[in-house]
């Protein structure tokens, strides 16, 4: 079935603006003396709240770790050929999708590799290869769900050791296709979620690929994810020719309804990757080269000035 038409958010009434104050180069002057981020692909805040940043360089490593006062601590490598998604699961390893080598990774945050999935530097559409690979999600029973993603058109479903389970998709627009399935997000009821980014849509499947909706209000979605609290994020831009042509280009982050898709709110941001981390900071990756900070707040201006209220 198709969901319910909601309005278009880029053509229907502004629903209301986030109350939420933006740090726009969030650690850039933490870094080492010389290096720069380049295009920042994903951020997430690990367990222990160092924030970990995944950026594609090349004046700095793949993976750079951040205290919270924004100051870099370390960096490490991996091998990794091209950053994507990132994600951190719930005993704290770190999952990337190294799109250009054709991999997912498994990691602890100081660099220890745990599990490679896929064949490196070899790309394909069977169980033991991906073909440039976007994005990692999980579910409460361990499984794990990849985009596969820029060569590929279908969501992978592993499981917790990276063993094979089912694939689901391929090119096209029908329900179950998918051209470019750029993010994936489970939420707490067990439904997958994936950003259908060149069909201007989100699908929804059961757990095992059944097709279930999709949302077609949005535009071209780069990224969905859940809070710790259920809350469902999406950044999203108006179109793949707005991404294509403009990709450090002003998007919305949106808050969404998780059941109807309904926009509950919204941010103007460029944006690539989102993560919302346990103390309601949002955190955004943006290939314009930077990493924003959004925390919970507003401006008021005052007589005496502007002041911050928390």
């Amino acid at each position: 079935m198709v969901a319910p038409s909601l309005p278009s958010v880029w053509e229907s009434p502004q629903t209301p603006l986030l109350r939420y104050i933006a740090d726009s180069r969030w650690g850039q002057d933490g870094l080492p003396p010389g290096a720069w981020f380049g295009r920042v692909s994903a951020v997430v805040q690990a367990p222990d709240g160092r924030i970990v940043v995944f950026p594609r360089g090349p004046a700095i490593s793949p993976v750079v770790l951040f205290d919270r006062d924004a100051h870099a601590l370390s960096s490490w490598d991996a091998g990794i050929g091209l950053a994507h998604g990132m994600r951190v699961d719930r005993d704290g390893h770190l999952w990337l999708a190294d799109c250009g080598r054709h991999r997912v990774l498994k990691t602890t945050v100081d660099g220890e590799v745990l599990l490679e999935i896929g064949t490196p530097d070899v790309s394909g559409a069977d169980e033991r290869t991906f073909y440039a690979p976007t994005d990692v999600s999980f579910a409460a029973d361990g499984s794990v769900y990849v985009t596969d993603g820029y060569g590929n058109s279908r969501v992978v479903q592993l499981d917790p050791d990276g063993g094979f389970i089912r694939a689901w998709g391929r090119r096209g627009s029908g329900p179950g296709e998918f051209d470019t399935p750029h993010s994936v997000a489970v939420a707490p009821d067990g439904r997958v979620l994936v950003s259908d980014r060149h069909n201007h849509r989100i699908q929804i499947f059961d757990p095992d690929g059944t097709w279930r909706a999709d949302w077609r209000h949005l535009g071209a979605t780069q990224c969905l994810t859940f809070g710790p609290g259920g809350d469902l994020w999406a950044m999203t831009h108006r179109s793949i020719d707005e991404i294509l042509t403009f990709d450090s280009y002003a998007g919305r982050l949106l808050k969404l309804d998780p059941s109807s898709g309904e926009v509950l709110g919204w941010l103007p941001t460029p944006g690539h990757m989102v993560h919302e981390g346990t103390d309601g900071m949002i955190w955004v990756a943006s290939l314009s080269g930077t990493v924003i900070q959004f925390r919970p707040g507003s401006l008021t201006q005052e007589p005496d000035g502007v002041r911050e209220r928390l």
